[in-house]
């Protein structure tokens, strides 16, 4: 089973489940927990061979890493928890694994949190991923990580994002890379699926103004399916929560108070 915190609030029976990107860990979350455990109980998860879960890979050497096996490790840590439903926030790849979720379970989940959104990848971002397919084996895994973050994440005021994932994605080992890189394959066609189903949860996006890779796609779904919101916060990348945690925390505590 994955890794996995837990922060109660006896005077709350609901659950906010926190699912981190790719390289990152539930780390990354660290100032959101002070100001969500006052209203509700918060699920941070290590997903496969990211932060402690590193540890439990033994498990999963032979594994297949697809979407619905990963939504499926973070679905077991709920059952084991005797969670029934939950809202969840996710940052980057988190929101591909929360909104695969809902496709399969949507009884389980409350709401959905979209913090630095992948809806879709533009022309540099694919060639991005055919580049890393291609080296990935070749080039040490920090390299091209790197490079990832720094066109992802390239300006002054995203340092501090930047380095977080870069000090995260250390902890990882090579093959583990590749594994979840192999899933670049997998994940066009799947974002074109969700572009086009509208789904019935409600839906929160919270996107950087400077999230030039994928801002322009959140706008054109939020536009087209009506139980999703947009917020855009000025002079921010793709890791808002990190960036600016203040304004993050406060938009996403006022949509899930009015629900």
């Amino acid at each position: 089973m994955l890794n996995y915190a837990i922060y109660r609030n006896k005077e709350s029976q609901q659950w906010v489940t926190f699912i981190h990107g790719a390289g990152g860990s539930s780390t990354i979350w660290f100032k959101q927990i002070k100001a969500f455990s006052r209203f509700f109980n918060l699920l941070l998860i290590d997903l496969r061979g990211h932060g402690k879960s590193k540890h439990h890979m033994l498990d999963l050497t032979n594994s297949i890493y697809t979407f619905d096996a990963i939504a499926a490790d973070i679905m077991e840590v709920l059952d084991h928890e005797k969670i029934k439903s939950s809202h969840f926030m996710g940052i980057s790849l988190g929101t591909i694994l929360i909104r695969t979720i809902a496709e399969k379970s949507p009884e389980r989940v409350n709401s959905m949190i979209m913090g630095g959104a992948i809806l879709k990848f533009n022309f540099k971002s694919r060639l991005l991923m055919r580049f890393g397919n291609a080296t990935k084996s070749i080039l040490p895994y920090m390299w091209l990580y790197k490079i990832l973050a720094f066109i992802i994440m390239p300006k002054r005021n995203h340092k501090e994002s930047r380095l977080l994932f870069i000090r995260e994605a250390k902890k990882l080992y090579q093959k583990e890379f590749i594994r979840w890189f192999k899933l670049t394959s997998e994940v066009i066609p799947l974002l074109k699926v969700f572009r086009q189903k509208q789904i019935k949860v409600p839906t929160l996006y919270v996107m950087g103004e400077q999230d030039y890779m994928f801002l322009p796609a959140v706008r054109k779904v939020v536009e087209q399916h009506q139980r999703s919101q947009l917020q855009v916060i000025p002079n921010c990348g793709h890791v808002v929560n990190v960036e600016h945690p203040h304004q993050f925390n406060q938009l996403c505590l006022r949509f899930l108070q009015r629900l």
